[in-house]
């Protein structure tokens, strides 16, 4: 595939993924147009009435573009989904751009669509689909996609450096990796939430599985689990007061993403 980011003038991130199908496009459009085709790579249920796309749970979708053979786009619930299909030799090339508000879940979302787009190939080639959501080592592929898609930068502004990143195991599960259970109030933080050259004082706030803040000699460092995309939490880390310390933030945040994976 190929898969990138934009940024729309409105704010919303726009995934971009490109692949190569050996099969021409007429059959690629019937199998991303007809619902008895969708049930097997699709991730949901779809429904299609006139205009309106029903997804099996959640809001419906309307489409907004349709053009057959060629494009077939939607909205399900904030998102805009669409699909082109061109012609390639022998075959076809498939895009779909997937509009969001998340940037941070850009990785999930492009883990999510290359399973479902080889389930799809598999379709078309005559082969059992793995269902959608039961692929192997999704979280690897997960992390691939967050370094594709160089989503793991963080920023500084007035002094704050924040880094957000969506990992691939759920809250208690990071929390008990990063020794959460030993934090307590007016105690020093637990080593994993800490860095070289950041000199940790002492917790003021913690909450199991959700939060984590300690003072620091120029402020305070906050590590916050919160809901994310996908299966794993949304890390969001801040450290006031001190922003040469993001190098350091940024790789012990990359760390905990890479011993999260499986082994």
């Amino acid at each position: 595939m190929n898969e990138h980011l934009t940024i729309r003038p409105d704010g919303r991130t726009v995934l971009h993924l490109e692949r190569r199908l050996p099969h021409p496009p007429d059959k690629v459009w019937r199998a991303i147009t007809e619902p008895e085709h969708l049930k097997h790579w699709f991730p949901a249920e779809v429904t299609i009435t006139g205009d309106r796309v029903s997804f099996g749970f959640g809001p419906d979708g309307t489409v907004t573009e349709l053009a057959p053979p060629r494009v077939f786009a939607y909205t399900w619930g904030d998102d805009e989904l669409r699909w082109q299909v061109r012609p390639d030799g022998d075959g076809s090339v498939l895009v779909l751009t997937h509009t969001f508000g998340d940037r941070f879940g850009a990785a999930s979302f492009a883990a999510g669509w290359h399973t479902c787009v080889a389930a799809l190939l598999a379709l078309l080639d005559g082969r059992r689909p793995t269902a959608p959501g039961t692929a192997p080592d999704t979280a690897r592929l997960h992390e691939d996609y967050v370094a594709i898609l160089g989503l793991t930068s963080g920023e500084t502004d007035d002094g704050i450096v924040r880094l957000e990143r969506q990992l691939t195991r759920p809250a208690d599960a990071v929390w008990q990796h990063l020794d959460g259970a030993r934090a307590q109030v007016g105690a020093p933080p637990p080593a994993p939430f800490t860095v070289a050259g950041v000199p940790a004082g002492a917790v003021g706030r913690a909450e199991p599985g959700k939060l984590l803040e300690y003072a620091t000699a120029s402020g305070t460092v906050r590590w916050e689990l919160a809901e994310g995309t996908g299966h794993g939490a949304r890390l969001i880390l801040t450290h006031t007061g001190d922003p040469a310390s993001l190098p350091a933030w940024r790789a012990r945040v990359e760390e905990l993403a890479a011993a999260l994976l499986p082994s």
